[in-house]
Order: C-alpha cells, then sequence, then structure tokens
C-alpha cells in the first residue's frame, strides 16, 4: 500500500504532519494497516499507476494526459490569492529590476519551467505564450527546473527570466522561506483551473474511496491543514480538468508544442 502527498509543502514536514493526522482518522473510519509514513517517491508518473496506490496527489496535466485509470478522491481548496473555489493559477514571476511589465515584454528571453508535465509551470504559461509566438516560438530558449522554487533559483541567478509559479507554491514559499522570493516580481497571470486532485488506484474498492473522501473532508479545520493554506475539499468531476486539455490544444492551434 503506497501512500504519498508529493505536490505541496516546501519541505517534507509539513505534509509528514498532514498524513500522521490524516493516517489517525482514516484508522478509525475503518481503514486498516495504513503506512506510518509517506514515500517519496522519484518516479511520480510510475508511482501514480501502481495497482496499490492508496492515495496521492497529483497534478491536472498528468491526470489528463497518462492517468485514465485512477479514481479522483477529491480536490483541497486553498486560501491563497489566486485560487477561487477549487480552481487555481499561477503567476508570472520575474526579477524586480527588469523594466518589463507584460508578458509581452519577454519576446526573445529565457523561461524557466518545472517540468513538461507540469500544468503550472509549462502548460499554462504555453497557452499563454501561444497567441503572441511567431513560427511557434516566443522565448529565445526553455529551461527545466525540476521544481518550482529551482526556477525562481534560476531566475535569481539570471540564469533564466521569466515562469509561471502556482499561487499555492508560492505562497508557501513566502510564508515559510520568504528570502527565496526576494528581488522577485509578479507581473501577470495564467488562467485558472481546477487544482491538484486528490487520487487513488483504480483498484481501490468503492467502499475504501468513500472512506478516504471522509477522511480528506475530515481534515477541514486541522491546524497541519491550515498551515498548508487548505480551506476547503469538494469532488471535482474529471470532466471539469478538460479545460486543461483545451489549454494544451489551444497552443497546438497556434503551432506552439513546447515552450
Amino acid at each position: 500500500m503506497q501512500v504519498s502527498l508529493p505536490m505541496y509543502g516546501v519541505t517534507h514536514q509539513p505534509a509528514e504532519s498532514f498524513w500522521q493526522v490524516l493516517r489517525g482518522k482514516l484508522l478509525k473510519l475503518g481503514l486498516p494497516q495504513l503506512p506510518e509514513r509517506l514515500i517519496w517517491p522519484q518516479d511520480l508518473a510510475q508511482h501514480w499507476q501502481q495497482n496499490d496506490l492508496l492515495l496521492s496527489q497529483t497534478c491536472g496535466y498528468p491526470l489528463v494526459s497518462s492517468l485514465p485509470q485512477v479514481q479522483l478522491i477529491g480536490t483541497y481548496h486553498y486560501r491563497v490569492e489566486g485560487c477561487e473555489g477549487p480552481n487555481y493559477r499561477s503567476w508570472l514571476v520575474v526579477r524586480d529590476d527588469e523594466p518589463g511589465e507584460r508578458l509581452e515584454d519577454f519576446r526573445g528571453r529565457i523561461a524557466a519551467y518545472n517540468s513538461t508535465d507540469s500544468q503550472s509551470g509549462h502548460n499554462s504559461l504555453r497557452a499563454l505564450i501561444a497567441p503572441l509566438a511567431q513560427n511557434g516560438k516566443f522565448f529565445s530558449a526553455a529551461v527545466a527546473s525540476g521544481a518550482h522554487y529551482q526556477s525562481l533559483r534560476l531566475i535569481k541567478n539570471r540564469q533564466a527570466d521569466i515562469a509561471a509559479v502556482d499561487c499555492v507554491s508560492l505562497e508557501l514559499l513566502k510564508r515559510m522561506q520568504p528570502q527565496a522570493l526576494a528581488g522577485l516580481k509578479i507581473i501577470g497571470q495564467t488562467a485558472g483551473v481546477p487544482g491538484l486532485p486528490l487520487i487513488t488506484s483504480a483498484q481501490t474498492p468503492p467502499e475504501q474511496l468513500e472512506i478516504l473522501r471522509a477522511g480528506a473532508r475530515a481534515m477541514l479545520g486541522e491546524a497541519v491543514s491550515d498551515s498548508l493554506l487548505i480551506g476547503d475539499f469538494s469532488l471535482v468531476p474529471r470532466s471539469a480538468y478538460q479545460k486543461i486539455t483545451e489549454l494544451e490544444q489551444q497552443a497546438a492551434a497556434y503551432g506552439v508544442t513546447a515552450l
């Protein structure tokens, strides 16, 4: 049985603390033999497809592009500027000494992104630049950083000039590691889409799925949830995540298949 919460939390500890409280609730609700600690897989794409996956949190882009078999537990709402109900968006981040104040001002510059399977860091930015692109290109180059905070580091070190960073990650960094945002500013935003869903394997029985949903909902108001800026929980239908596919298709219509 595999449990992970890999998507939010500046360090592992907030997610581990969240799991300890959630684990206690799930045990009381009737789920037996739960792992005591989270796992932190290096290959998330493979991890999310395991038959013994009990609980994880994925990005919307892998959900629509490569995870048709997983079941949705639900989606947390976050008490963060940029979030509306279960939806979230990314902020466009640049150095604060840049004279540019609009995305158009960064034509021909270098973008940083966390990974190509990220809605917040790649697909959302790709959709935004598409109408501005010429021959399928807007930036002169794009650098894969591996993580949002690494994208910010590349910008601060002048190895990149702009990145799209989701509003939840940015707010968590602001509260827990404010120095990571020193010297940076926001110049725009991406389209809002449904946020990162909690998922479970297709092999998880219906009664266990309902317990997972009850447990996730019961976390509302807990101190460990407040520290992660969680404000509500709802079951967002898979169909709502098609907005992510539509953004990808819109970019492709302009000939933009990558940053």
